[in-house]
């Protein structure tokens, strides 16, 4: 008899697990709170869908080089369907800055750094609609979730069995083999587990920024803007900013803010500021000037970013059994990286690999979620250690009387003025450094290569001067300059800091 499984959540984590098993000839149920996609287009998808389960859906997106490989050699067909939708590859040549398109020579492993972009909606649209296609899945739309149904094996470890599931108002038992949570950061699952004494542990940091996103769409007849010296992602410290683009002539721009910056946090979500904002910086300007493109949607705030990584095994042994939780249900990122679909996708292949190597409930906890922990604890370690620098970055420069000390300060020079000139200026860096980040090497295992290092320190010997055409143009206007012109204080902030 064929193991009876349950996907609690339709979003990508979902989705990813739902084609990962079905194509090894699983056959499964998903269980989504929202309703299914529109039928028409991916226009309307954006416009109409409701997924309440998703608080990110209309927030930028685009799926780093590790998951566009994952497409490409297992689901070829969809990735017809998801180009054929206006989904776009960005290859890594296309993402050179300007000053290393001359010098470049592509190299074979190039094709492996491709990012496919489009609205998260289209992206979800396409996606739903190819794997409510396969053989083995079945959706069940409108199911909320209520609860978890538990045993405890003759060892007296917690084994699920099945969720507590409303539909149509009418409440019922729906028994399962396995349980699988890609309900995503607001499933209650383990909490539930907990409270029957699962003892499941969890780190957390704040990831100390919010994030605002607007949606435009290019006026017919007009390209996008060329790429120049100028990036079109950058950081002003009090400030980030970052060019998405998207599908069928559409783009987002994503702006976000330290926690700490009061002031802007209330300002920016009014969309005559976002746009002031976007006309100040440099690299975005020319994309929402009014002779470009027109907005197409307010501007979607979200709050309340934090990393978190739970632990269901102790010692060795799993705190639960026939219960598997991926995606954000189990470790959440910051949406600043782009890894949260990687994360899923990755997670959603270890999960199929383990179910097919055994069937003891034990070793399939165990192997799980070594699986993540060797694919993806480094890059989780990685990204919450950058956030913990930023968000001291962003206190001290609210602190008038904070003066950084030598270490603080060869640090900076070191990112600034070494590691950001040398991959400018160098093609092999910047392929080296771009593998790290879209998560097809180990994080920063580029900057462990000697003959790396070497032309790192190299750069920084050289000096700032001689280095100077290895620096973006300024990337906007200081603090100060911009909250004037937007007509908000500078200094709120700086003294709600100081007094707290």
């Amino acid at each position: 008899m064929s193991e009876r499984i349950l996907v609690v959540g339709g979003g990508i984590a979902g989705l990813w697990t739902a084609l990962a098993l079905a194509r090894t000839g699983r056959e499964l149920t998903v269980l989504d709170r929202d309703p299914p996609p529109p039928e028409t287009s991916a226009d309307e998808a954006f416009e109409k869908w409701e997924r309440k389960g998703v608080g990110h859906l209309r927030h930028s997106h685009a799926f780093l080089a590790r998951l566009h490989i994952l497409i490409r050699d297992h689901y070829p067909d969809l990735m017809e369907e998801l180009l054929a939708a206006g989904c776009r590859e960005l290859t890594f040549a296309e993402g050179l800055p300007v000053s290393l398109k001359d010098s470049y020579q592509p190299v074979p492993g190039d094709k492996d750094m491709t990012i496919l972009t489009s609205r998260r909606t289209t992206l979800e649209f396409v996606m739903r609609r190819y794997a409510a296609r396969q053989q083995g899945i079945r959706f069940v739309t409108g199911a909320l979730v209520r609860d978890i149904l538990t045993e405890h094996d003759a060892g007296g470890t917690l084994r699920v069995t099945g969720v507590k599931v409303e539909i149509d108002g009418e409440t019922k038992d729906w028994m399962a083999d396995i349980v699988i949570d890609a309900a995503g950061k607001n499933s209650q699952m383990i909490e539930w587990l907990n409270e029957r004494g699962a003892g499941i542990t969890e780190e957390a940091e704040r990831a100390g920024i919010l994030y605002f996103t607007r949606h435009y769409r290019l006026h017919d007849g007009k390209s996008e803007p060329a790429r120049t010296k100028i990036p079109g992602a950058g950081d002003l410290g009090f400030i980030k900013y970052g060019v998405f683009p998207a599908d069928n002539g559409c783009f987002s721009i994503t702006l976000a803010v330290p926690e700490i910056e009061m002031e802007m946090r209330r300002a920016i979500v009014r969309p005559e500021t976002f746009d002031a904002i976007c006309a100040m910086l440099p690299g975005i300007a020319s994309w929402t000037s009014p002779e470009t493109s027109r907005p197409v949607s307010r501007v979607f705030g979200m709050g309340e970013l934090i990393s978190r990584w739970r632990h269901m095994v102790k010692d060795g042994e799993p705190r639960v059994l026939n219960f598997f939780p991926l995606g954000d249900s189990v470790i959440r990122t910051n949406p600043l990286y782009g890894r949260g679909c990687s994360f899923a996708g990755v997670a959603a292949e270890a999960l199929s690999e383990t179910l097919a190597r055994t069937d003891n409930p034990r070793e399939r906890a165990r192997q799980y979620h070594a699986r993540l922990a060797k694919e993806l604890r480094q890059h989780y370690d990685d990204m919450v250690k950058q956030d913990l620098a930023a968000t001291r970055r962003a206190k001290n420069a609210l602190d008038p009387d904070y003066k950084p000390g030598v270490k603080a300060r060869i640090i900076k020079s070191f990112a600034e003025d070494a590691i950001m000139p040398a991959i400018r200026g160098d093609v092999d860096l910047m392929r080296a450094f771009m593998r790290s980040f879209h998560m097809v090497d180990a994080p920063n295992t580029w900057l462990r290569d000697p003959r790396n290092v070497t032309k790192v320190l190299g750069t920084w010997a050289r000096g700032k001067k001689r280095n100077a055409d290895l620096y973006p143009p300024k990337l906007g206007p200081g603090r100060e300059e911009m909250y004037r012109s937007l007509g908000i204080s500078p200094d709120a902030d700086r003294l709600r800091a100081k007094s707290a």
